[in-house]
């Protein structure tokens, strides 16, 4: 029974977006309609809670490639890589001048 209302929950309110206080106050609801017990109200946070952390990383690591992807098709170039030329040029106009 556990199982099947944690799909119900993560189908209703959509895991990536729920906050620790609204697992909570859902439980309490749950625990209240369905007559759960302290300890299955608890697990059922827990497992909401690591769930939408699981999918927050999950898109933050997609966000990532996809930006990444972007920034390679659009020709730019990294932050770092723009520093060790700049780096590159003050040392060659360095010896240049020298």
């Amino acid at each position: 029974m556990l199982e099947l209302l944690e799909k119900v929950v993560m189908t209703t309110i959509g895991v990536a977006a729920i906050t620790q206080k609204k697992a909570e106050e859902l439980v309490v609801e749950m625990k209240e309609r369905y007559k759960l017990s302290e300890d299955e109200g608890k697990q059922l946070v827990d497992r909401i809670q690591t769930m939408a952390k699981e999918n927050r990383d999950k898109v933050r690591e997609m966000a990532e490639v996809e930006v990444k992807k972007v920034v390679e098709r659009l020709g730019l170039v990294p932050v770092d890589e723009l520093e060790q030329l700049k780096k590159r040029v003050q040392e060659l106009e360095a010896r240049l001048n020298g």
